[in-house]
């Protein structure tokens, strides 16, 4: 059985003196606490697609990531509770030979069975799994339901979707944000926000620029059968690329955490903080907005 998530997640006020120069409030929506194996934004996007699973009669999940992908360990976890089998898909075949990393033995000792890919074939099947294309994916690996990379499907967006539901009192000041990495928790967090209110998602990765908003509003059609006006995606703070972490971001999410007490995971987490603080820092957001940050994950281990 798949362990009961904590829900609603801790709502935490931040003060934080970077915010407060602007007249910008800020909060924490704790989503890293959500569940001990499949934390954060991974929960809310799997757990849709894991009840579709179930009554659909799938024995098998297949999905897509990179070495160090959050996604592959977390349904590889969540399939193990729910006596699922599990085939992840991974980016690069040169790391078959080589010795797993702390990400992808995880993956395995829950029960993933893990399959190297070289790039092109990986775009391809990424590609397909993306378009809900997942018949050529099934006749390689089996009968299974295909997840795609970054669990970011119509039904990933409807569990996103709730995020909003746990903010209370949520009017025209407020802009709920979050970090992009491929499009479904944005999109699940417009769609559950009240009028007046906006989301900002913080790209995570580079040269994202039209194909994230192209895939926030497939998944709006896709899931809400309409797009929304409520949301915009920041470009400006990706730190170099998907996966990359400069020292003064680094320096800047060891800063936050002193002040705070709160860990700090890098390549998602950090990059939308540091990105709400430089806008607020530049009058981006007016006098009196108030920002909830969604922490999406949790830091990687030592």
């Amino acid at each position: 059985m798949l362990e009961p998530a904590l829900l609603p997640t801790p709502l935490v006020d931040c003060t934080d003196e970077a915010f407060a120069r602007a007249g910008v409030e800020l909060r924490l929506k704790r989503d890293d606490l959500l569940h001990p194996s499949v934390p954060g934004n991974k929960w809310r996007k799997l757990a849709p697609n894991l009840a579709a699973a179930v009554e659909q009669g799938h024995t098998r999940l297949l999905t897509l990531g990179g070495a160090y992908s959050t996604h592959l360990r977390a349904v590889a976890a969540a399939a193990a509770a729910l006596g699922l089998e599990s085939v992840g898909l991974v980016r690069g075949e040169e790391l078959a030979d080589r010795p797993r990393n702390w990400s992808l033995r995880a993956a395995e000792q829950a029960g993933m069975r893990l399959e190297f890919l070289t790039r092109a074939a990986y775009r391809e099947a990424t590609g397909r799994a993306g378009a809900g294309d997942g018949a050529q994916l099934q006749r390689r690996w089996g009968p299974c339901l295909v997840l795609p990379e970054g669990g970011s499907n119509a039904l990933a967006a409807i569990g996103a979707a709730a995020i909003p539901a746990e903010l209370p009192d949520l009017d025209g000041r407020d802009v709920v944000c979050c970090p992009v990495g491929t499009g479904g928790t944005l999109a699940g967090i417009a769609a559950g926000l009240p009028p007046g209110a906006g989301a900002l998602g913080v790209a995570v990765l580079r040269g994202g620029e039209g194909y994230l908003e192209a895939e926030v509003a497939r998944l709006h059609r896709a899931g809400f059968g309409r797009e929304f006006a409520n949301w915009r995606i920041d470009h400006a703070h990706h730190g170099g690329g998907y996966g990359k972490v400069p020292a003064e971001l680094a320096a800047f999410a060891r800063g936050f955490e002193r002040r705070h007490g709160i860990p700090v995971e890098h390549r998602y987490v950090a990059k939308l903080l540091a990105a709400l603080a430089d806008l607020a820092g530049a009058g981006a957001f007016p006098r009196g907005t108030r920002l909830t940050a969604v922490v999406t994950g949790l830091p990687d281990p030592e």
